[in-house]
């Protein structure tokens, strides 16, 4: 039913009713351009083709179309040596028999006329068409053949079984060309020549695996890059020998790889400590995968040592000017550990003299005087770094130890018990305390961090046991400030850090909570914000890599805390559970940082802030499906394994599998049944019933049965890390979708909707009742749930509404888009507006009346907005990447993501009706001021059809490029804006919004 042959897969009949695996083109099915003939030939999906012809100077002339009247037209190319323009078609007649034909363009007449030759009967599996540089001749590659043929020449060579999907040529002179197949087998093709220069026969060699190519481009030197729409692109390197002895039969070694989403059929998103996760479906055949997508940074790990129990890590420098660490101390219960870098630059372990080894270490670092202080719970001691003895050392006079210190290059400030409080400058050689001050409670957090490039600073901040924050002067110890925290919840850290000449005071508390305050030069707090960073108490540290400074906040939710545009931004840290981190810039880890968790120490670099992170689980097999359990940290997807039946990628049983949602480890694997394929997947549970389960909707699909007649509806449950059936109910059609609503699972089987109600039989065992169901569809697709409303998105009959009627035990129509529409996806984005994609690459927005309007109008959804996105939509999920801050103007802004097929994820937002009116302002600026490439004008690239325009849609992507112009560009684009907004308000808004992706 859906056979888009081209540019697009459709693998199976049934299966891809529901998504769709390959990409089509938006022009058609090739685009052409030869330069010899100065002729650019775009073949349209509706069989004729465009020709724009170019003068001697390259400028484009009229176009005009011409037809190719074959049936069914596999493949075209223009010839490079020809006196005039001539194509050669490869085309398939009504007895599925494939025949090549040569072509002339008439310029003058504007049409096709009869070429010189043609050749009948090729390769009942011919696909592709190749045209040989310098010469009138063309390469027929078929499924167990290839042919060399010109209108004098013909040579063929056999080869085993495939599909050829893409080519690259090696040499200029047309000798030698790349050929990679839908395996990702990658194939030398050489057409040997005589003394004549006429082609004598062809050989072809094989290479090794790639990823399945979608286009292949010889770069030089033996480099190739290998492009897929199916998995991973590449850049590969060939060789004359194997460059991998386990490998003998490879002469392929991979240098570089480019993630790629695409094709994106399915996926989830999955709440990491508050910071959502996309979970995918992605890739197509053997470079099916899982991917794991997540926004943060991300740590690339160099080095990794088993240490348990480590309580606090710092880096210390063999001199105060060093450019360079040295040295890592690490800090245990009773205990402190050094490591330093040996001659052959690699960590050992190392001795410095003058430190106590022998005590839990509070504070250390490098000093002013080439000095160490090292800080314990007995004492402070200042050390030398040359002779690394001990040179002085600081007791409190009443005996006290040491709770708590903090210090910078000549300051040092320590708490003792009762709320006592002792201030030190650190002299050469010497501690000298200057001042001791009595706070009326214990003392929780303290801190003396320079603010700046400052090496003093002339405040304290301190935290105490009563929930207060204060700021203590230097050298008197003179209270400046108390600032009453509120709540119940004690601070653990406190922060003097200054961002973009802007000073702050931050504060982790014990329950997660963060509070920042701005620093005004009189030592006044102002401007609080407070949110959750995570729910445990926060440890905060500053760090630098590349010169940028950061903080570091040490929770369950690891987070780094940095300034952009004079605001406190947020990203999480895609590493788990680290307690510590320090910054270890060294001539072998440059720019690195040290990170300590419960186990281990790691030392890596760090990504870019905000980038999106990509780790890719291999399947080996088309993933279709997915779903996640919170209650068995399980995630369930289900794959069609491919097996290779002749010359053709067949589908094998479909499986369903069970992985572990932390380590993605398949934990257990069903195979269905034979010609069973797996449709639909949901995590459901029923009415009072505490269990979770999943539930997998099938279709039956023998050869012989144009459409699926049977399904089934399964109910897995996860037990001891295994899947195991409680309900397994056959259906009359195939179970496209699947979806929990008010204790009751929803099916879409064939063209009705069906409720389903959950009862336990006499015998204990539990099954699928019938409850009601509403037909009328042509095939029910896509469904979504609000409370009692259910949508229905139809193959072909757009949206509908229903509502569930629990006491009359019904599903009744309340409203339906009349416009017919071939639907990709739906959601719900509120109680009365839905949105929708069509295969035309279209997002769109429907509404339902209010109940005053009149029987016909509450009957009607209302077509409200339009935006083309270029992109065909597969799934719609209700979730944002980001961790929203509550003190921010979108912080309430419900979000929806979208997968698309060629690996896109986009972000839909509903925004309020202000926010809408100046953000439109600023898109109709921008469209004014920024001019389209090639001179295309992004109102009508936007528009869903000639006849339409773009509405209730903002292009957040062409609002976001105002934060890269320059400051001439910006104020000009407001300007344009023609309202009261200032470069302030747009600053904010757009890095606000920036947020929600």
């Amino acid at each position: 039913m859906l056979d888009y042959e081209n540019g697009a897969l459709v693998t199976r009949a049934a299966g891809d009713l529901a998504d769709r695996v390959g990409k089509p083109c938006e022009v058609g099915q090739i685009a052409l351009i030869d330069p010899e003939c100065r002729l650019i030939s775009l073949h349209l999906y509706d069989g004729n083709v465009k020709l724009i012809p170019m003068d001697a100077k390259g400028t484009l002339q009229e176009a005009f179309n011409v037809r190719i009247d074959e049936l069914k037209v596999l493949d075209e190319v223009l010839l490079h040596e020809s006196d005039v323009p001539t194509f050669v078609v490869l085309y398939e007649d009504t007895k599925e028999q494939r025949h090549v034909k040569t072509y002339r363009v008439s310029l003058r007449d504007r049409e096709l006329v009869e070429g010189p030759w043609s050749q009948p009967n090729v390769d009942p599996g011919a696909n592709h068409l190749i045209p040989v540089r310098h010469s009138a001749a063309v390469l027929v590659v078929g499924e167990s053949s290839i042919t060399y043929l010109s209108e004098t020449c013909t040579r063929t060579i056999g080869i085993n079984p495939t599909l050829v999907k893409a080519h690259g040529e090696v040499d200029e002179d047309g000798s030698r060309y790349l050929l990679g197949d839908y395996f990702g087998n990658l194939y030398l093709l050489v057409l040997v020549k005589d003394a004549a220069g006429e082609v004598a026969s062809l050989q072809l060699e094989a290479l090794g695996q790639t990823s399945q190519a979608s286009t292949i481009s010889y770069l030089d030197s033996g480099v190739v890059f290998i492009g897929s729409s199916f998995g991973d692109s590449q850049l590969i390197k060939l060789h004359s020998s194997p460059p991998d002895p386990a490998r003998p039969n490879s002469y392929v070694e991979l240098l570089d790889t480019m993630t790629n989403l695409g094709p994106t059929v399915d996926f989830c998103v999955v709440d990491r400590q508050g910071q959502g996760q996309v979970v995918t479906c992605s890739g197509a055949g053997q470079d099916g995968s899982v991917r794991i997508v997540s926004s943060g940074i991300g740590v690339v790990e160099q080095a990794t040592v088993e240490l348990p129990g480590i309580k606090g890590i710092w880096s210390l420098r063999s001199t105060y000017m060093d450019a360079f660490d040295t040295y890592l101390v690490l800090t245990f219960i009773g205990e402190t550990r050094i490591l330093g870098l040996n001659q052959e630059d690699e960590l050992d372990e190392a001795d410095i003299p003058g430190f106590d080894s022998d005590s839990q270490t509070l504070w250390c670092g490098n000093v002013l005087h080439d000095q160490l202080l090292q800080v314990t719970g007995k004492e402070a001691r200042l050390i030398d770094c040359h002779t690394k003895q001990v040179l002085s050392t600081w007791r409190a006079s009443s005996g006290e130890s040491i709770n708590l210190a903090a210090a910078n290059p000549s300051q040092l400030a320590v708490a003792l018990g009762g709320g006592n409080m002792v201030y030190l400058e650190i002299m050469e050689g010497a501690l000298v305390e200057k001042a001791q001050t009595k706070l009326d409670a214990e003392i929780s957090c303290i801190d003396i961090t320079p603010l700046g490039s400052a090496e003093r600073v002339d405040l304290i901040a301190v935290g105490t046991w009563s929930i207060q924050l204060m700021l203590f002067s230097t050298p008197d110890l003179r209270s400046i400030t108390v600032e009453a925290l509120g709540g119940e919840i004690i601070p653990r850290s406190i922060l003097l850090v200054q961002f973009e000449e802007v000073a702050y005071v931050l504060c982790g508390l014990g329950d997660g909570h963060f509070i920042n305050y701005k620093l005004e030069a009189s030592g006044a707090l102002t401007d609080k914000k407070k949110l959750a960073l995570g729910t445990k108490p926060i440890t905060l540290r500053t760090f630098k890599v590349g010169g940028a400074l950061n903080v570091f906040a040490a929770s369950d939710r690891p987070t780094i805390i940095y300034s952009a545009n004079k605001k406190l931004l947020y990203s999480n840290l895609t590493e788990n559970d680290v307690n510590f981190l320090t910054s270890f810039n060294t001539n072998s880890f440059p720019n690195s940082l040290a990170l300590a968790k419960e186990s281990s120490m790691t030392i890596g670099t760090m990504d870019q802030i905000q980038k999106l992170h990509i780790k890719t689980v291999p399947m080996h097999e088309q993933v279709r499906r997915i779903a996640h359990q919170v209650d068995s940290h399980t995630f369930c997807v289900t794959c069609t394994q491919t097996t290779t039946v002749g010359a053709l990628e067949e589908s094998g049983p479909d499986s369903i599998r069970l992985l572990d949602d932390q380590t993605f480890e398949t934990l257990a694997r069903t195979e269905l049944r034979p010609h069973e394929m797996a449709l639909s997947l949901s995590t459901v549970s029923f009415g009072d019933n505490e269990s979770v389960y999943y539930a997998l909707g099938t279709a039956f699909a023998p050869p012989d049965e144009p459409e699926p007649k049977e399904g089934r509806i399964i109910v897995f449950q996860v037990r001891d890390r295994k899947l195991s059936i409680v309900a397994d109910k056959s259906v009359k059609g195939a179970v496209y979708v699947l979806r929990s609503f008010q204790g009751k699972l929803l099916a879409g089987i064939n063209n009705r909707v069906q409720l389903y109600q959950w009862e336990q039989a006499e015998d204990g065992c539990c099954r699928l009742a019938p409850e009601c169901s509403h037909a009328g569809n042509v095939l029910v697709l896509y469904l979504d749930c609000r409370g009692d409303f259910i949508i229905v998105g139809d193959l072909m009959k757009s949206i509908s509404l229903l509502a569930y009627k629990q006491d009359e035990r019904k599903l009744e129509v309340k409203a339906r888009d009349y416009d017919p529409t071939w639907l990709s996806a739906v959601c719900i984005l509120d109680d009365d507006i839905y949105m929708g994609a069509d295969n035309s690459y279209n997002l769109f927005t429907v509404r339902r009346n209010p109940p005053n309007a009149t029987d016909e109008d509450r009957a009607r959804l209302d077509k409200v907005g339009h935006f083309h996105l270029s992109s065909f939509v597969n799934k719609f999920r209700h979730g944002s990447f980001r961790m929203k801050l509550p003190d921010s103007a979108i912080a309430n802004i419900p979000t929806i993501l979208f997968c698309t097929i060629d690996g896109m994820i986009g972000v839909v937002a509903s925004i309020p009706g202000t926010m809408y009116e100046t953000l439109m302002a600023l898109q109709e600026a921008m469209r004014k001021v920024v001019r389209g490439v090639g001179g295309f004008k992004h109102s009508e690239w936007r528009a869903p059809g000639p006849s339409k325009s773009s509405e209730r849609f903002i292009d957040g992507d062409l609002c976001e490029l105002w934060l890269d112009m320059s400051r001439e560009k910006q104020e000009e684009v407001i300007a344009a804006m023609n309202n009261n907004s200032t470069f302030t308000d747009i600053m904010k808004l757009l890095d606000e919004l920036q947020f929600l992706h």
